[in-house]
Parts: structure tokens; sequence; C-alpha cells
């Protein structure tokens, strides 16, 4: 009786398991590499001063804490982009931040000369009201 030594599943079949998953290498390889560099540019920017900065101002404005409760908290993926250039930048986001009353949306517009950010619009928008806090009136009354 003769033995038929049948080929393993690979050498059946690596015709097309070869392109299929090379191209499904090359398309997650894409798909990681976007979201890391999503990832670490969502890091930058969240550790950035006119982030921090305005969230900081919002969460401590009474006027935002009475529309939308006192614990704030940011909520979600901000919109925007920041361009840093050695001394000079500008900031152009959108945070949004949500309280146990509601949600809002931080609007940030800054210019940044030196060390120092310079905040040109710097307001919150309520969801539900579409009222403007502004955040810069009241820093600008102890000037």
């Amino acid at each position: 009786m003769e033995h038929v030594r049948q080929k393993s599943w690979f050498g059946r079949n690596w015709l097309w398991v070869l392109p299929v998953g090379g191209c499904l290498g090359v398309i997650l390889l894409f798909v990681f590499g976007i979201g890391a560099a999503i990832f670490g540019v969502s890091k930058i920017i969240k550790e950035s001063e006119p982030y921090e900065y305005a969230v900081e101002a919002a969460k401590s404005n009474s006027d935002v804490q009475l529309a939308l409760g006192e614990a704030i908290d940011t909520d979600g993926l901000f919109q925007g982009n920041m361009t840093l250039n050695n001394s000079t930048g500008e900031a152009d986001i959108r945070i949004p931040i949500k309280g146990e009353n509601g949600k809002g949306t931080i609007v940030v517009l800054a210019e940044k000369n030196g060390d120092d950010w310079t905040y040109e619009k710097l307001y919150v928008i309520i969801k539900q009201t579409q009222e403007e806090i502004n955040l810069l009136e009241k820093s600008m009354e102890g000037d």
C-alpha cells in the first residue's frame, strides 16, 4: 500500500495567503500608525498650556459652574489645531466639557510670543442654551 503524502495547508494555499496576508499586514500597520500619531498629537495638545489653562479657567468659573454643575470635566475629543515654531505659536481649539447639569464647549484662540500665551478668545458655549460665558472678563478686571 502506497501512502500519498498530502501537502500542508500552507503548501496548498500559499498563492493567496501571501498577497492577502501581506495586504492585511500593510493595512493594519497603516491603521495602527495613524492611531499612534493621533494619540501622540492628542497627548501633546492636552498637556499644552492653552488646553490646561482653558480647562482650569472653565472649572473655576462660577457662571460655568452654575450652568453645568460644580464637577466639570472634559468630555471626549477636542477639535482644532495648534502650531508651535520655536518661541511663537498659535492655538485654535474646541474642548468639550460636561457637568452634572449639562454640556458645553470651551473655545480657545491664543497666540504665543516668547514664553507667554495671549488669549484672544476664551469662552464656554453652553450646549442647552447656546449662552457664551467669557472666561477672560474676570482675569481682565484684575489687571
